[in-house]
This record gives structure tokens, sequence and C-alpha cells, in this order.
């Protein structure tokens, strides 16, 4: 599916503000935009944050807010998304134009940021399956040189040298994600269990830190309407300082995952000549260029890391469903996914095992 009009609902009785609050304190901070109001709709779907389109005579914006409620410290923190949007502002990296933050909850109940709204399509699904197959090898080259030009800002020189911890990154990724595995744990996997003793033995030497997006995919990249480039990147409450190749090789996924797999459909077993998308090796050598690297050695490790953290997420989803506590209505359907990811982690693991 793609998205070229935002699919929007009149506001949620849960998610209800104080509009007229909202426009009064729009129009002291951002007078120029917001000189007398405007109209207020939710966007439809599940982001964690709840996202509003403000519109007026100047044009449309976007809101997005914490959720009510009891929230875990580490969770929807606009803060932090609206810091990296700023920060990027003035890099060859396209985010939207980020306006204000407010932290103040007294306005409307939460925190929340205002940017401008970009216009644009979104690929749900890595397939590209409505775009035109003379244009998807484009889009794929499109996506794969904003995050290579992501990696390359310079974080400390923008602002964002405190926004993470430096170094270490994967070794601390695998600790976090056996231990939410762990605590989530239901049904035995085998292949889970293998890569938690495989993955923190056989970390690759070398050690980089750069900007991470954290969920870099194509339902996440927005696309010029008519062109075949990038516009917009999109929900960077997962952003923090990481290791790139953890982000090249999620973004990378779906050409070790089924066609039919819950969630994200993958590209393994499809003819990607047909469809016009390029393979996995061509993705990670146009990266390589445009980040002057040589090669990725041991490129099998970083997809087993990719694959075991996405199983791990997903396990947790199945536990909630469950408990009958998940916030998505398809949780033990997206669940049953962990095992799939888990044992396409495990054969990237055995490539390099083989190759010893």
């Amino acid at each position: 599916m793609t998205q070229t009009d935002p699919q929007l609902v009149q506001v949620r009785e849960e998610h209800r503000f104080d509009e007229q609050q909202l426009a009064d304190y729009l129009g002291r901070v951002l007078p120029e935009d917001f000189p007398d109001g405007f109209a207020v709709r939710q966007f439809e779907g599940g982001q964690s944050n709840p996202t509003f389109l403000l519109e007026n005579e100047n044009g449309r914006y976007v809101l997005r807010k914490k959720p009510p409620g009891k929230l875990l410290p580490s969770a929807h923190l606009v803060e932090r998304e609206y810091q990296v949007m700023a920060a990027l502002g003035e890099t060859p990296v396209p985010v939207p134009d980020a306006l204000h933050l407010c932290e103040d909850d007294a306005i409307i109940g939460t925190p929340f940021y205002v940017m401008r709204y970009v216009a644009g399509r979104v690929f749900d699904q890595p397939d590209l399956e409505d775009a035109d197959p003379g244009e998807r090898e484009a889009i794929y080259n499109a996506m794969v040189d904003t995050l290579a030009e992501l990696h390359k800002v310079d974080y400390e020189a923008v602002g964002l040298a405190e926004f993470g911890k430096v170094g270490e990154y994967i070794p601390r990724q695998i600790r976090l994600w056996t231990k939410q595995y762990e605590a989530a744990r239901t049904d035995e996997i085998p292949a889970m269990d293998k890569l938690i003793q495989w993955l923190p033995e056989n970390i690759p030497e070398g050690d980089e830190t750069t900007i991470a997006h954290g969920d870099f995919r194509p339902g996440n990249i927005m696309m010029h309407p008519d062109e075949s480039r990038v516009v917009a990147v999109l929900d960077w409450e997962l952003c923090t300082l990481g290791h790139p190749l953890t982000d090249l090789a999620y973004f990378c996924i779906s050409y070790h995952l089924p066609p039919d797999n819950p969630g994200m459909r993958g590209l393994a077993g499809k003819d990607l000549t047909q469809l016009g998308i390029p393979d996995e090796e061509a993705v990670v050598q146009r990266y390589c260029r445009q980040t002057g690297r040589e090669s990725i050695p041991h490129w099998p490790f970083y997809t087993a890391f990719a694959l075991f953290r996405l199983a791990a997420i997903l396990q947790g989803v199945y536990k909630r469903g469950l408990d009958g506590n998940a916030s998505s209505s398809n949780a033990l359907e997206m669940g049953k996914g962990a095992r799939v990811l888990a044992e396409a982690g495990w054969k990237e693991a055995e490539k390099l095992e083989s190759s010893k």
C-alpha cells in the first residue's frame, strides 16, 4: 500500500485536548504560522505517539504528542524526536521542518512538538507494490543514499554529542534484547537460544558510532509525489548514537523474510529482477560506495543481529498479546513472526560459521 494522501479521522475521544488553549499558545510562539487558529484532525494508524494535522490558510502542520496516562520513562520521547530533526535540519538528510517543542504539560496535557507538513508517498512494504516497476530501483537507491547521508553527519558538529552513549552499541543491544526476550519467553525457540549464545562471541572487530535511526525502512521514508527522491525521513523515536551497520542490516531484513511474513512482508524467494528491486548485495555495495567503504567484512553478523533484535521485539508483542494487554489487536499474529525471524537470523550466523 502507498500512502499519498494522509489517512485522517476526527480526533479520537481519548486523545482530545483543549484546542483553543493550543491555538492561543501557538499564536504566541509561532505567530506567523498560527495568527488565527487552525482546524485539527488526527492521523489514522498505530503510531505510539498520537499525531495530528493542523491546517489553516498558511498551510498544513503536524503535531506529535505523548499519549495520555502513565508512561515508561524511556518511551514516547517526543523531545528526542524533535531534537534530532532540529539538529538535522541544516544537513543533507531530508527531515520535516521542526518548528517548536513544548515541554509544558499545562498546554494540552503532555509535551508535544510542531513541524511543517511534508507531502509525498510512503510505501508500507519493501516490495513497493504500488510503485511503477521501472521506478523501484531508483527508489531503493534513493533510500540507501539517504541512509548513507545520515551516517556521514558529524553528530558532534550538529549538537548531538550527548544524544547517546558512544561505542559498544552492539554489545549493549545484545544484552538488552536478550534480557527483553527472556522476560517475554513463552514457547521454546531453539534458534533464538543459539543466537543469544553466538552473537556476543562473534562481534566483528572495530567499532563505529554515528547517528542511527533505529527503524529505517520503507514505511518510515517519504518519497517525492512524482520523483524518485526522498523528501523526508519520519519516525525518529528510536534514534540514538549507534553502529551504522545495524541500520543498514535492519533495512535489509526483508531479503531474509518470506513474502507472507506477518507485519513486514519479505522478499525472500521473489524474482527481484522482475520486480525491479535491487538485491541485497547491490544495496550493500551502493551503501559502501556512498560511505567510502571498500566492503563490509562479516556482513551476515549484522543481518543476524538485526533479525535477532526484531525477533525479541515481536516476542514481547506476542507475550503482551497472550497477557491480554497488547496495544495492537494483531499482537498474537505478529508474535508468530518471532520464530521466523530467529530462524532466519541463525541461518545468517551459520553462513559465517561455515566460512571459518
